[in-house]
């Protein structure tokens, strides 16, 4: 803790402005609205205060753990030990560039740049829209939805490294895959990233992303909090399909279930813990594998824990 200490002292004295927080509750900045507290957490306003809180960090030998809308995320009960940078609030460019082009900042979420491309008459980012991530979160994971992903519109991507330096990394560069990126081996900052879309008619657009909405709704818990999908879609299979084959369909761990509309979704029907999502997703991934071999990966990420292996 002692380093978290030393870097607390020096935001506060380079950067009293800076909002920061100790032992934040993480269960208001998750959608699974579960989480212990968050050690330190800083939450900038605009570009030079991120790059500045960036800095002071590396210096204090203290990594940064950079937090978008949380909407893939579960975070241990016992909360997290580290140094956390949330971004939406700060990174929120978000503009035309020319004809077909598109800038967002990592703070954008992915619905608000959905909408701007609507509004724009550009369309290609129409399946974005029901996503609740950032564009940060979005990049990082290569986000994607009803056949369309962020590695089809992605050209370069705007980040900063651990020293502060600015790097431009071309999309062949980005190793943008099922629901990865170069970012989950890289602890750089996601600034924002430049999107081509195609010209299309406002008004057909909208009406798009009014249908895919509608069939989210009616196939998705979105009743519920939760971080959406829980687990990859397995090669060759979906996962929500075999863990209702295997009769999982609303079996509950205190007051985490999985849900009875979609068997891929786990939710927090009311007072879960992340030990009852971890449990249950641990159930869920046993199951399946001893009925049919298949090994589910979840989708979402822990952060102050692990997954147990079946």
């Amino acid at each position: 803790m002692e380093p978290l200490r030393s870097l607390q002292t020096k935001l506060n004295e380079a950067m009293p402005q800076l909002d920061l927080r100790v032992g934040e509750p993480m269960a208001r900045h998750t959608t699974f609205r579960v989480g212990g507290p968050a050690a330190l957490m800083a939450l900038p306003k605009g570009e030079e205060e991120v790059r500045q809180v960036i800095r002071l960090a590396w210096e204090a030998g203290v990594p940064p753990f950079f937090l978008g809308k949380g909407s893939n995320l579960l975070v241990a009960d016992g909360g997290v030990d580290r140094f956390l940078v949330k971004l939406p609030g700060a990174l929120t460019r978000l503009e035309r560039d020319g004809a077909r082009g598109l800038y967002a900042g990592s703070g954008v979420s992915l619905a608000q740049a959905a909408v701007f491309a609507a509004e724009a008459g550009l369309t290609g980012l129409e399946f974005a829209h029901g996503i609740p991530g950032s564009l940060g979160g979005g990049v990082f994971m290569n986000a994607g939805a009803y056949d369309g992903e962020l590695a089809q519109v992605v050209d370069w991507v705007d980040c900063l490294d651990e020293t502060g330096a600015p790097h431009r990394l071309a999309k062949a560069d980005l190793a943008l895959g099922y629901r990865t990126s170069v970012f989950a081996q890289k602890p750089w900052l996601i600034l924002g990233a430049h999107l081509t879309l195609a010209p299309g008619d406002p008004a057909a657009i909208r009406k798009k992303m009014a249908d895919l909405a509608r069939r989210r709704r009616a196939k998705q818990p979105l009743e519920y909090p939760s971080a959406g999908s829980t687990f990859k879609r397995p090669p060759g299979h979906f996962a929500g399909a075999l863990i209702e084959g295997c009769g999982l369909k609303g079996c509950r761990v205190g007051g985490a279930q999985v849900s009875e509309k979609h068997a891929g979704f786990v939710v927090n029907t009311g007072g879960a813990t992340c030990q009852d999502i971890l449990d249950l997703i641990h159930h869920v991934r046993s199951v399946v594998l001893a009925q049919t071999g298949v090994l589910l990966e979840p989708e979402v990420r822990l952060l102050g824990g692990t997954f147990r292996e079946p």
